[in-house]
């Protein structure tokens, strides 16, 4: 683990194809809605309004993040599977997260929207063969680069765990 509160769980590293690989990446994706539930659960309000760490977002503003990020991803793993290396479109996370709707909607809205979700992405990708998981690819225009899906999928599981983390080492941090 890291002691930088920004990477609880340390930064993305990306890894090689394997099976073991694939299998523990679909499982983050599949119980990822669950696994925030757990984190938040019994928190209240103020609590939820608790930036992570000094500078850092809210646990409410983590959640919300944590669907749009994801919501972004299913249709980039979509366009992915279905277009011959299509450019995704990015989006300003910290713009995202200031909207109104962050502010005024519970983070349950956002956990059921996950939960949906989750289950739609995980049954689109879980019978992927290795070729369609390195041969499918993306073009990411902010990073100027070509990812695989593989790629995607092990950054945006390490993704929803490292928000998961973020809530959990403040629980921690707070004895909550």
């Amino acid at each position: 683990m890291s002691t930088d509160p920004r990477f609880p769980i340390g930064q993305y590293t990306p890894q090689p194809f394997s099976e073991k690989q694939l299998q523990e990446w679909l499982l983050d994706i599949k119980f990822l809605p669950q696994a925030l539930e757990l984190a938040i659960q019994n928190l209240d309000e103020a609590q939820l309004d608790t930036p992570y760490r000094e500078g850092g977002w809210t646990l409410k503003q983590v959640i919300h993040h944590v669907a749009d990020s994801h919501m972004n991803a299913y249709t980039r793993f979509k366009l992915g599977l279905t277009e011959e290396q299509p450019t995704i479109k990015p989006y300003d996370e910290v713009a995202w997260t200031a909207l109104a709707d962050v502010a005024s909607v519970p983070v349950n809205v956002s956990l059921t929207l996950l939960h949906a979700l989750h289950l739609r992405w995980y049954e689109a990708i879980k019978d992927l063969t290795e070729s369609v998981w390195l041969n499918s690819t993306v073009i990411h225009p902010q990073h100027g680069k070509v990812f695989t899906l593989w790629h995607l999928l092990g950054m945006y599981a390490w993704h929803g765990k490292h928000h998961t983390a973020h809530i959990t080492s403040l629980r921690e941090q707070k004895g909550w």
